[in-house]
């Protein structure tokens, strides 16, 4: 992969994460909105479905865009400000059982899996830390779901779609920087992996897992 594909991508997704929060502090439920912020998932899922071909997701995709069209048409904020709600907290759930259930006796957690593509020795020590790491990113997960739930009930709208826009990928790219900067503190014995090596592994992880 080039070099400059990886700062380029972080430059778009901040660029996308720019632009979502000042859509939804302006005009949440204006159509160009809804289709900007809802589509590169709703349009992930489905491709993912087609290319797999299950008709269920599909089927479930479509039913999903034409509850974004109703919300649209009635034109309410609160409404579609909820959805947005619904989105980001569906998605933390689902990141959360993900990588819950590779927890599970007899499976292989899945930062375990990623970092077996990276190491070409890979010892006890390692599984054991790897595996504390998928917990620990799983709780995150449900920890994000929480937060935006209380967000959205307790604080102005602004808060929420701050929250939801910048510092949920704020907050991910923390903890995904200071855990690489952890292990090379209190793990120098491990082997050393770029934050580019990570991302790569733990992409193909995903891959394999989704075949």
């Amino acid at each position: 992969m080039p070099g400059w594909r990886f700062p380029a991508g972080l430059l778009l997704l901040a660029a996308y994460a720019l632009l979502s929060n000042w859509l939804m502090q302006t005009a949440p439920a204006h159509p160009l909105a809804v289709a900007a912020l809802f589509s590169p998932l709703l349009g992930l899922i489905a491709w993912d479905a087609l290319r797999r071909r299950r008709l269920a997701v599909l089927l479930l995709c479509a039913a999903a865009t034409a509850g974004l069209a109703w919300a649209v048409q009635r034109g309410g904020d609160d409404i579609v400000g909820s959805l947005y709600v619904l989105q980001h907290v569906v998605i933390h759930l689902a990141l959360a059982w993900t990588f819950g259930v590779s927890l599970k006796p007899g499976a292989m957690p899945l930062i375990t899996q990623a970092a077996t593509l990276v190491h070409e020795q890979f010892t006890a020590p390692m599984k054991a830390y790897t595996r504390r790491l998928t917990a620990v990113w799983a709780a995150y997960f449900v920890a994000m779901a929480l937060l935006s739930l209380l967000i959205y009930a307790l604080a102005p709208w602004s808060w929420w779609s701050l929250f939801g826009t910048l510092l949920t990928p704020l907050a991910a790219c923390a903890l995904f920087v200071g855990d690489h900067l952890w292990r090379l503190w209190r793990h120098p014995e491990f082997e050393r992996v770029t934050l580019r090596g990570a991302l790569r592994a733990y992409r193909a992880t995903r891959a394999t897992g989704s075949q």
